[in-house]
């Protein structure tokens, strides 16, 4: 299953259900889908989001680099949540709304 990210400014991004889960609950969200953040909850959103990310612990390996046989490594978490919050930043600044619903 897909979900898809969207506000009034940004084009939508589109990840997978169990990573957009997963950063909805470090966003202080329930995980519901479909549903939305009104622009007052976005920047509290936000900063949850990013203080989560930082603590992660970053994977020994590069996202970029490849094992020793030559398989591409697990892209983290943190890489997965960039475009998220990029698109969170974009919607606290311009005071919009931020909705999701499983891509159909």
């Amino acid at each position: 299953m897909l979900v898809t990210f969207s506000n009034r400014l940004s084009g939508d991004i589109t990840m997978f259900g169990d990573i957009a889960v997963q950063l909805l609950k470090l966003m202080g969200h329930s995980g519901t889908v479909p549903s939305a953040l009104s622009a007052e909850d976005v920047p509290a959103a936000l900063a949850k989001l990013q203080n989560a990310i930082d603590d992660i612990e970053p994977s020994p390996e590069s996202d970029l680099l490849q094992n020793e046989d030559e398989t591409p490594a697990p892209v983290s978490l943190a890489h997965r949540a960039m475009p998220l919050i990029e698109m969170l930043q974009t919607s606290a600044r311009d005071k919009s709304y931020l909705m999701w619903a499983y891509n159909s």
